[in-house]
């Protein structure tokens, strides 16, 4: 993932990158103690570009059976470092008859009644249409400071530092305090399977909490100044409903009062209107906050109206008028496509139609889809879940984790300063919640936005100047979780 901004995108566009505060939950066990610095060498840049080119160019996407050829290239690399067979674990997952896998890695610590800590990214892509690209997708390239190619920024960027993170410093003899673990999906874009089959491992379903690089970074200004970074600590739920409206049907040369589409349209009109209420959680109430701040005028007064009161009407409309200021506040619902008719000369039989929504932490998706269908106002109407929507609370704001987060901001964007954020979009931090482990955003890639919003689009691109800085950032935070180590 990586996100748009409010303010800051990081980068997947279509997610709403939302900022927060922390607030301070005590744990024990983790360096409280910045490391000494360490600085990347030329080898260790060549090193971490090479492995990025290389897993570029084999094609991840679902449909074209290369996530357990890229795995192959991940174990010989650590293998290379120094891990055992027994350190570098696939898990084999097969999906609509095509094999792919999960990856887990354990850098084994010293203390093992310390509960280890996961580190997050996916192998896949979403495909890409060649012709429309001015580079071949799957032939890295470098242009203007840049590599192009599919999965540059989502996510193999995060696999290739990763790896060669734990590669360096396996090679170097260093030993945590705790284990650490590099846990890989195969299908994050497509459906998450393999990420729940990771989850599964008695190593993975141990952890004290993750890290996932597919939802962290920030935006910085075309000289390099940095402006917003964000730790993704909770997303929206992503649930979609088939509206559907039946007729007997009949000759078009016979109208009635009785018709499937103008039946669906009247619901439609009236889910239009359907507004959800306004929820405050810590992390959304610290965004308004921020964003009240940020806003001003009569946008930031509303705003502050509305943490004074979620229900208050006149500040409501005005916030509901500008999207990108408040649609964090509420769960959303939109209808995103129609099918309706067999014939153009006879009545339609049957009208469905398709509505998107993005659901707080906290809200029942069930409770969702009853409102949904109490606002088509016709009993006849029928509201249905297609496919499956995964509840998944927020994080808690950890003050350690986020202390430890922002020591490794400082290693690449000196005086950037780290905030919790919602997003709208999805990554597999969602399953990790639901199923216990709290989830956090990590990584320090900065980008220029607009114009390097380009995941899952055309022309995906990576700065290689920021991606190199994340090295740092990388050794910093892997010291930092690792614990004491000798």
């Amino acid at each position: 993932m990586h996100i748009k901004r409010i303010g800051l995108p990081l980068p997947k566009p279509w997610s709403l990158l939302l900022l927060a505060a922390s607030a301070a939950i005590p744990v024990s066990t983790l360096a409280a103690a910045p490391p000494q610095r360490w600085e990347a060498t030329d080898k260790d840049r060549a090193d971490a570009r090479a492995l990025l080119e290389e897993i570029v160019a084999i094609p991840t996407a679902k449909g074209r059976g290369n996530v357990p050829r890229l795995i192959d290239v991940l174990a010989a690399r650590l293998k290379g470092a120094g891990f055992s067979d027994a350190d570098i674990i696939r898990v084999p997952v097969t999906i609509d008859g095509e094999v792919t896998s999960g990856f887990v890695v354990r850098y084994a610590g010293r203390n093992t009644a310390l509960r280890p800590v996961a580190l997050l990214a996916h192998m896949d892509v979403v495909d890409a249409v060649a012709e429309n690209w001015s580079t071949d997708p799957y032939k890295p390239v470098e242009k203007d400071g840049y590599l192009y190619g599919r999965g540059t920024q989502d996510d193999k960027f995060g696999v290739a530092l990763l790896v060669s993170t734990f590669a360096r410093l396996k090679r170097a003899g260093w030993v945590p305090e705790r284990d650490l673990l590099l846990a890989f999906s195969g299908d994050e874009e497509t459906g998450m399977l393999s990420t729940r089959a990771v989850i599964a491992n008695p190593l993975v379903r141990k952890a004290e909490f993750a890290l996932n690089a597919d939802a962290g970074g920030g935006s910085v200004t075309s000289a390099g100044v940095p402006l917003d970074f964000g730790m993704q600590a909770a997303e929206k739920t992503n649930a979609t409903f088939e509206v559907t409206a039946l007729n007997k049907g009949g000759h078009s040369s016979a109208p009635r009062d009785d018709n499937a589409i103008y039946d669906l349209a009247a619901a439609l009109t009236r889910i239009k209107a359907l507004r959800f209420p306004v929820i405050f959680n810590p992390i959304t109430r610290a965004m308004t906050e921020k964003l009240a701040a940020e806003k001003g005028g009569e946008t930031g007064t509303a705003l502050r109206a509305l943490l004074a009161d979620p229900k208050d009407a006149n500040a409501l409309a005005v916030v509901r008028r500008d999207p990108s200021a408040g649609n964090f506040l509420w769960t959303t619902c939109v209808a995103t496509m129609l099918r309706a008719g067999n014939a153009p000369n006879a009545l339609a039989q049957n009208a469905v139609a398709t509505v998107n929504c993005r659901i707080l932490p906290g809200t029942r998706v069930a409770d969702v889809q009853a409102e949904i269908a109490k606002a088509a106002g016709n009993p006849a109407i029928a509201v249905k879940l297609t496919g499956e929507a995964v509840e998944s609370p927020a994080s808690p704001i950890r003050s350690d984790v986020m202390a430890m987060l922002q020591r490794a901001l400082d290693a690449s964007w000196p005086g950037a300063r780290l905030t919790p954020n919602m997003s709208s979009g999805g990554t597999e931090g969602r399953e990790y919640r639901r199923a216990g482990i709290p989830t956090y955003g990590a990584g320090s890639l900065g980008l220029v936005m607009p114009q390097d919003a380009r995941a899952h689009g055309t022309d995906e691109r990576i700065p290689l100047a920021s991606y190199y800085k994340e090295l740092g950032y990388w050794d910093t935070l892997v010291r930092e979780v690792g614990g004491k180590a000798r």
